[in-house]
This record gives structure tokens, C-alpha cells and sequence, in this order.
């Protein structure tokens, strides 16, 4: 590794010394062509917020990926992910170390193999002999200072034809060194040879945050308590919070309500033979709204890849809402409209978001919500818990930005409300 990982203090100083600092925090998003077109999003696109972190590069940039497509064939749709493209392709020239972790076997190698050509050093991680599982992290680490986490892919679609959420943090060293050791993780994967993990991390890798260790600092001015997640636990360093158990921990946590939007939701493991059920996140559902209370409202997406099954479950769901239980459980179906031309456009059109957002904390991942992406494939999320904090004057905690976010969507004319007794859900499906 060109850039070695910075030596650690330890998380009291990391607190002492970051709390009183002020950290520009965006959440951002990607609006599909055609999607909102009469009241468009004020916040920052996730195009504009990776070109600004790259402008901003002075030494590193370090990227966890799933795959690298960011150039299509389409001279107008994928103008965005060119420009990001290009952007990286003229890091070295700039002085700027720009080191990739992409998921192995790609589909596609054409992008990263023109970056590796022009200084780039691109390392393909295999995880199939290791966990079973794939890369579907989506993690940006600039100069150790700056970070993107979210759901949007390396891929000019990601850019302008599916609807992400991410969140983009500035000038915060400790949270983006936090972050580049989970990359440092999957940087020292790709250099095992027989497919076995090693019995222990080495110490320059262990968590600089946690559950139980959040990092105090001041997002956008307003204190927050912040953490980042990861799964599987198999690559996890030590002090890690499993990204499983973060989820579980932030519903059992809510009082009033839990929103959550994500692509998929399914208590079964989607990718191997036999199926399993998997009821974790399902059953802390159930119990948040049947015995403490929590008003539940989960949004899910319409598109050509949906698993059938998944609607049935999120059926099984609302039947808890009929008499005598009468828990306040609500179910949507957010569907991207497309033209003839957009459905012709592979792995497009869909809201492929995975927040989570409650009356306490705000939480930000990569992964679809089915067992595989817990027990085998590697994803990340980021925790942020503004709760109790002072806002001042035309200040807004994170939690209130991704309640106003779902709620948009929410109550848009993409959002259909879900019936217990609907039969045909999802025609693309």
C-alpha cells in the first residue's frame, strides 16, 4: 500500500480533540431523469458532492466498490459519471495517490483498467473463497479528511438514472480515518492467497469508532455522536459494530417512529440453496410496533428485479395492523416511472436507497436488507445521533434532513400504499 494508515490515538483523545470542531456534513442524493421534475431536490446531487471531494484531493483517494462502470454509451446520460471519470483519471497527474478496491470477477474491467493505465493502483477483491459473499460496498476516503458513504454505485446510472441517498462528510479526520481502515480491511483481502483469513487484524486497522465508543464531534455545527458499521463480522476488525446489530440496536432504540427505505427487504437469505428464513430485522420490527408502540413505515421498491416473495412478507406485515393488535405498521411501493427508451436501460429506474432514519438517530448503509448481505457480503453504514442537541438558528440536525427526505417520497404519487389483500404488487416484477 502506497499510503500508509495513519497511527491511531486513542478514542478519549480522538473525542477530546474533534468534538469541538465544526465538520460540514451533506446528505445527497441522485434524482432519476423524469423523477420530481416539478419540485426539484435542493440537495447537493451525489455527482456534484464526488466531484467536489475530488477537487478538494490534495494526496489520496481511496475507493471501495462493488464495480466501475462510470462510462456508458449513451452521450447524454452518462455525462455525469465521465465527468467523474475523467476527474480520477487526472488525480496522478495532480500528485494524487488513487488507490481502488473493487469487487472481483467485474463484468466489466474497461474503466479500471484505463485508471490503473494512467497510475491508479487497482486491486481486485475476491470474496468468494473467503465469506462466500461479494464487495457491494460504496465507500469514498479523500486526503484522510473527507468521506462519501451510501448507495450509489460506481456507475453512470447511479448518477441519473437511479434514485440514491449518500451522505458526504468534509474536513473530518477522524470519521474518514475511521473509514479508511475498513478499506485498509479489504486492501489487505485482495493480497491473501489461499482464501483464509488471517487470525487477527493488526491493531492499524481496529475501529476508531463504535456503538459503545461513538465519535463526539459537531456535524454542521450541531453536536452528534457518530459511528460507522460493517459486516460481514468475519472481515470486521476489532472494536467494529457489526452492521447487522447496528441495525437492530437503532430500531429497538426508537420511541416514536422508524421510517425506512430500502430496495430490498426480505427475511430469507437470497442468494444460496436451500433458502433460509431470516427474521432478525423482521421480528425487531413486529416487536418495536406490536409491544412498545413505534409507528413503523417502510417504503420498498417496484422494479424488473423485485423478488416476488418479498411482497407476500411485507403482506404478512400488515395483517398485524387489523383488530385486535392494531400495531402501527404501513407499508409503500415507490416505483421510478420510465419512458420506452429508459426501460431499455439495464439495472436502471429504481429507488435503491437503504436509510433508516427514527426519532433518535439517522442511519446511512450499502446493503439490501436479506440475510447475504449481513452473513456474507461485505457493505458499511454510518450511525449519526443528534438527539438532545442544541440547534441554533438556521441549523437542521441530519435526522430531520432524512425524515423530510422519506417523507417527500413517502407522500409522493410514486409511493402506493401497500394492501394486505393486494395479489399482482409489482407487474415488473
Amino acid at each position: 500500500m502506497k499510503a500508509p494508515l495513519v497511527q491511531p490515538r486513542s478514542l478519549l483523545q480522538l473525542n477530546q480533540a474533534t468534538f469541538l470542531s465544526l465538520f460540514r456534513v451533506t446528505l445527497v442524493e441522485s434524482i432519476p431523469v423524469g423523477l420530481y421534475t416539478s419540485s426539484p431536490s435542493s440537495r447537493q446531487s451525489i455527482a456534484d458532492s464526488w466531484l467536489h471531494l475530488l477537487n478538494k484531493a490534495n494526496s489520496s483517494v481511496h475507493i471501495a466498490a462493488f464495480y466501475f462502470t462510470l462510462r456508458g454509451d449513451d452521450l447524454e446520460s452518462d455525462s455525469e459519471g465521465k465527468k467523474v471519470f475523467e476527474h480520477l483519471k487526472h488525480l496522478e497527474s495532480r500528485g494524487v495517490n488513487l488507490q481502488i478496491a473493487v469487487n472481483s470477477p467485474q463484468t466489466s474491467t474497461k474503466d479500471t483498467a484505463e485508471l490503473a493505465a494512467t497510475g491508479a493502483e487497482v486491486r481486485k477483491v475476491d470474496l468468494k473463497d473467503v465469506t462466500g459473499g461479494i464487495i457491494h460496498t460504496k465507500l469514498w476516503v479523500v486526503d484522510q479528511k473527507h468521506l462519501y458513504l451510501g448507495s450509489a454505485n460506481m456507475d453512470w446510472r447511479s448518477l441519473s438514472q437511479v434514485k440514491e441517498v449518500g451522505l458526504s462528510v468534509e474536513d473530518c479526520s477522524c470519521l474518514a480515518q475511521d473509514a479508511y481502515r475498513i478499506f485498509g480491511v479489504y486492501w489487505s483481502i485482495s493480497g491473501l492467497n489461499n482464501g483464509s483469513l488471517p487470525p487477527y487484524w493488526p491493531a492499524r486497522l481496529s475501529a476508531l469508532s463504535s456503538s459503545q465508543n461513538p465519535l463526539n464531534l459537531k456535524f454542521n455545527g450541531v453536536p452528534a455522536r457518530v459511528y460507522l458499521s460493517s459486516a460481514p463480522p468475519q472481515i470486521s476488525a476489532r472494536g467494529r459494530s457489526d452492521d447487522l446489530s447496528t441495525i437492530l440496536s437503532v430500531i429497538n432504540d426508537a420511541q416514536r417512529f422508524v421510517y425506512i427505505s430500502v430496495m430490498d427487504y426480505l427475511p430469507l437469505s437470497q442468494f444460496t440453496d436451500p433458502l433460509r428464513f431470516w427474521p432478525p430485522i423482521d421480528s425487531a420490527l413486529r416487536a418495536a410496533s406490536c409491544t412498545r408502540g413505534v409507528e413503523v413505515r417502510l417504503m420498498v421498491s417496484c422494479w424488473k428485479h423485485s423478488p416476488g416473495s418479498m411482497f407476500t412478507f411485507l403482506q404478512s406485515l400488515l395483517v398485524l395492523s387489523r383488530h385486535p393488535l392494531k400495531c402501527d405498521i404501513h407499508v409503500k411501493i415507490f416505483t421510478v416511472p420510465s419512458t420506452a427508451e429508459q426501460m431499455k436501460i439495464p439495472f436502471a429506474r429504481v429507488n435503491h436507497a437503504k436509510f433508516m432514519v427514527t426519532d433518535r438517530v439517522v442511519y446511512i448503509g450499502t446493503s439490501n436488507w436479506s440475510e447475504n448481505y449481513f452473513t456474507q457480503t461485505a457493505g458499511v453504514g454510518v450511525v449519526v445521533n443528534q438527539t438532545g442537541s442544541d440547534v441554533g438558528r438556521g441549523q437542521q440536525t441530519l435526522q430531520n434532513q432524512a425524515e423530510e427526505l422519506f417523507l417527500r417520497d413517502w407522500r409522493s404519487s410514486y409511493a402506493s400504499t401497500l394492501s394486505i389483500d393486494d395479489v399482482d404488487v409489482c407487474p415488473q416484477g
